[in-house]
């Protein structure tokens, strides 16, 4: 994947200030930019969790209000094993051994998605060109127009009444329909490059696809039967996905960040503050929110930093306020998720017209 849009490498006295004090602070205390006990320990509880659910309701099968609600559980702890694990895996921050890191990665393989999709997409796309349109891929949702760039359709008037209903199919959208699309035409978006593709990666991605079918839908079939199995998909799925969605339109698609519109293909602002300018904070003093999130409603300093575990997100928040109000830096950060959601409706309803 390649992209000819480039970033103001003049003068980049921020970066280089911020740096400086971000690898100050670790030197300082003598922390280890990786993940810490923390997050061994929460990595640990989230797969049992995982396992524990699964088998209840695949084997022991108890009363079926009890099986909904454990169902919706299930969606949650999906989402929170893709925030806690996969995501510092695949960003090599999780461990200081690269191979713990890949193995952890899979965890998304595990869950029905595809880590070498989502490092080209969000890895690289994603994290380097954030609110472009036709750069990052992560705004390209299917029936929704969130950047003025875009082309408005007849339908996106209506998307303020139905986007909660597309995040809540976008997780089986994903594993289902999406990976398939893109293996099938090797593009991460419609207007974007064809790329690489290795035999081995291949290999995983069929692997991988039929084992979670196996997990998801054959095993529950046999032992639970098809309607149970599907509402029980469709619960999780559901509450996976709303879950997924919303962190990541929280963090870049609400009414305080830039979409910028791209001439001669050049961004006038270094990379660094390119992703303040289109990135969020929200809830940061939530320590339940931050706990199940990963940190990633200290999105502003993931985007900075992402090959550093969401463990220190919190001491590194107040080193990046300081240095944005030193270079008269607008920081963007809502109190609450409620602030940060209603932003988020405004830029839908925005786009809508």
């Amino acid at each position: 994947m390649s992209s000819s849009v480039k970033f103001n490498n003049v003068n980049t006295l921020f970066s280089k200030s911020l740096k400086l004090k971000i690898n100050d602070y670790f030197t300082r205390t003598y922390k280890k930019k990786t993940g810490n006990r923390r997050i061994f320990i929460k990595a640990a509880v989230l797969l049992t969790t995982f396992t524990v659910l699964y088998t209840v309701l695949i084997f022991v099968q108890p009363h079926w209000a009890i099986s909904l609600v454990l169902c919706a559980l299930f969606g949650a702890n999906l989402a929170a094993i893709g925030f806690n694990i996969m995501h510092d895996a695949g960003h090599n921050s999780f461990s200081e051994n690269k191979n713990l890191n890949t193995v952890l990665s899979y965890t998304l393989n595990l869950l029905g998605g595809n880590i070498y999709f989502w490092k080209l997409k969000h890895n690289i796309a994603h994290h380097t060109y954030t609110n472009i349109d036709g750069e990052d891929h992560d705004i390209e949702v299917k029936f929704m127009r969130i950047h003025h760039d875009q082309q408005l359709k007849k339908h996106h008037r209506y998307q303020s009444f139905y986007f909660i209903f597309l995040y809540g199919i976008s997780y089986l959208a994903w594993i289902f329909y999406q990976d398939y699309e893109k293996y099938f035409r090797q593009k991460m978006g419609v207007t974007s490059n064809k790329f690489h593709f290795p035999l081995r990666e291949r290999v995983i991605f069929w692997t991988s696809k039929i084992l979670h079918f196996v997990l998801f839908v054959v095993i529950p079939i046999v032992y639970v039967g098809w309607v149970p199995t599907l509402v029980g998909l469709g619960i999780a799925g559901a509450v996976c996905g709303i879950s997924l969605a919303t962190v990541f339109q929280l963090a870049h698609v609400v009414s305080e960040t830039e979409f910028k519109t791209i001439d001669e293909s050049k961004v006038e602002e270094e990379w660094m503050i390119h992703q303040i300018q289109s990135t969020a904070n929200f809830a940061t003093k939530n320590n339940v929110l931050t706990w199940l999130l990963g940190g990633l409603n200290f999105q502003v300093e993931h985007h900075l930093f992402p090959r550093i575990c969401h463990v220190h997100y919190p001491a590194l928040n107040k080193i990046v306020q300081q240095t944005c109000k030193e270079y008269n830096i607008q920081y963007i950060e809502f109190k609450s998720f409620r602030h940060a959601f209603m932003s988020h409706v405004r830029v839908i309803q925005a786009m809508s017209r």
